[in-house]
């Protein structure tokens, strides 16, 4: 069968719109009962974004002689799952931590799940956020370890993900720590060495002793367990090559992998109504792969990612954390000003205002969307509707006619 000709852009959400509805019919036992839910909701609104589906906002030029077209604006789903969306709350979020993230020297690093494991936590993803404030302990008992009696705070920030270039569940944590700590005496110590035998060592008693506790009693779990142990003598899997020299990297790179689709629209090569064709680089051999899988494997590796509602993606500790911030900031002000004898980070920053899609489409097009071409003015804004809340707004609202009609 031929391929369709397409563009990739929302290739993604005609895929899901052509073959969701028999995946869900026939597949959803595939997926623990507990997130089915959520999972629904989660694709109905991505397969929604952009559309009169979920709302819209709606400019008119008022009182203008001549016939111009209404503006309709429609709401996106804000969905991390969505392409479009979860781009842009990626983008959002790096920026904003720009701001936060200390710049001092950091290190990335990844802490993977083992292959037998990885089932568990598919079955309940809350297990890892248990297991992301283990992985930040790891960090923070290395460095008071180091000295005892100044008890050293570095600053964490994790970030759970759970796919791989493939698409498969793969679980893993990403970890951005700086190399360095804050004293007792809220004075930083650089620190750059941290034992790579110590942190592989860690995560997997972490991982052994949770799975313990998790299933106590069970002898299966206890077999598994001592296998591991013997099939991996120096530790789970820990890569952390990565350095960042600055907290713009930091925040860029790391935010690279806080809530990005599984797959970039780019990366899909074909579809043909059963199959769709799309390729990914191979970490080890650096070459491209293609793979070509049915219309209903192909969602459920995109759907298999989905986390459950109000599960948390990213957490902070140490000198991270929101109770800790605001002090360590002001030493590391002090801190800067010592070593580079510049000003510039003891000013206080404003926050930066989110553009509007009207500044954003500017920017992008050069073009104002609610520009009456006959007017030569803003149109006005006339009407305001909700999916799930009705009518917000309409400027005719306190007029007598809007309640007759």
């Amino acid at each position: 069968m031929l391929e369709i000709q397409f563009n990739h852009r929302g290739i993604i959400k005609r895929i899901l719109k052509d073959h969701f509805d028999g995946f869900r019919q026939f597949h959803q036992n595939l997926f623990p009962a507990a997130y089915r839910k959520d999972i629904e909701e989660t694709v109905l609104k991505a397969m929604r974004c952009g559309s009169s589906d979920l709302g819209h906002i709606r400019y008119e030029c008022l009182g203008c002689p001549w016939e111009t077209k209404p503006v309709f604006i429609y709401f996106s789903c804000k969905s991390r799952f969505c392409n479009k969306c979860g781009k842009k709350y990626t983008d959002e979020w790096s920026k904003k931590q720009q701001d936060l993230i200390f710049n001092v020297l950091h290190r990335h690093m990844v802490f993977t799940i083992p292959e037998e494991l990885r089932q568990v936590f598919f079955q309940d993803r809350k297990k890892l956020n248990e297991l992301s404030q283990l992985v930040a302990q790891v960090f923070e008992y290395y460095f008071q370890r180091r000295h005892k009696k100044l008890e050293l705070k570095p600053r964490i920030i994790t970030v759970i993900h759970t796919f791989g270039r493939d698409l498969k569940f793969n679980p893993h944590i990403h970890v951005l720590v700086t190399e360095g700590a804050m004293d007792c005496h809220r004075e930083w110590h650089p620190l750059e060495y941290i034992s790579y035998e110590y942190l592989r060592k860690s995560l997997q008693k972490i991982v052994m002793d949770s799975m313990k506790k998790w299933f106590p009693d069970n002898l299966k779990i206890k077999a598994l367990i001592d296998d591991l142990y013997r099939r991996y003598p120096k530790g789970f899997y820990v890569n952390a090559e990565k350095k960042m020299k600055n907290a713009k990297g930091a925040a860029k790179y790391i935010g690279r992998y806080l809530s990005r689709p599984a797959i970039a629209e780019h990366r899909i090569l074909g579809y043909d109504r059963e199959h769709v064709t799309f390729w990914y680089e191979d970490h080890q051999t650096r070459k491209r792969i293609v793979k070509k899988q049915t219309v209903y494997r192909f969602p459920y590796n995109l759907i298999q990612h989905i986390p459950p509602k109000h599960f948390r993606m990213v957490g902070r500790f140490g000198l991270y954390s929101r109770r800790s911030y605001e002090r360590a900031s002001q030493a590391m002000n002090l801190y800067e000003f010592v070593r580079t004898k510049q000003l510039s980070l003891n000013l206080p920053k404003m926050p930066k205002r989110k553009k509007s899609y009207r500044e954003r489409m500017i920017e992008a097009f050069n073009e104002d969307p609610f520009w009456c071409p006959h007017y030569h003015r803003k149109m006005d804004l006339v009407e305001v509707w909700h999916a799930e809340h009705g009518l917000l707004y309409h400027y005719m609202m306190d007029a007598k006619s809007i309640y007759k009609t």
